[in-house]
């Protein structure tokens, strides 16, 4: 897959995660929630912190070491994608993780939290809230699994 190609897909991720952000900080208060139906919810939250809250209780050094992180992330995802562009389902999962990446690293560094919204639950039990971001890396992560164990072609050797 051509590299402009992979950072279009980052960037459409990128773009719907913003938005969807943007839209629901316009809509609720923070903690405000809208039942949708009897296991999801619409919620306004925020997480300074790392998936499932990891280090939220921090002074904020958090902010800028998981930045930092995503930022080295980024780079080295474009790398891969020039690197690999043949590979259409390893670029397909690193575009998604791309745009989920730079989509939280927007957040971290504008606001210094990342915004999530998506809340599901079952009876008391609700999973953490996340975003469009998060769904994107982990759609990209699942992808690279599957693309992992999946079997390669051997390229022809030219006879002699």
């Amino acid at each position: 897959m051509k590299l402009y190609i992979s950072l279009g897909i980052a960037f459409f991720v990128l773009a719907l995660d913003l938005t969807s952000k943007y839209w629901i900080e316009s809509m609720l208060q923070f903690g405000e929630q809208i039942p949708v139906t009897s296991f999801f919810n619409l919620v306004l939250t925020y997480n300074p912190g790392a998936a499932f809250s990891f280090l939220s209780e921090q002074s904020g050094w958090q902010r800028w070491f998981l930045s930092g992180i995503a930022g080295v992330a980024a780079i080295v995802i474009i790398f891969l994608l020039n690197k690999y562009q043949l590979e259409k389902l390893f670029c397909w999962a690193l575009s998604l993780i791309l745009g989920g990446a730079i989509g939280n690293l927007y957040d971290r560094i504008m606001l210094g939290h990342v915004v999530d919204f998506l809340d599901f639950y079952v009876g008391t039990y609700h999973w953490p809230a996340f975003n469009i971001a998060d769904s994107a890396i982990f759609i990209g992560t699942a992808l690279m699994i599957y693309d992992s164990f999946r079997t390669k072609k051997e390229p022809k050797k030219q006879s002699e």
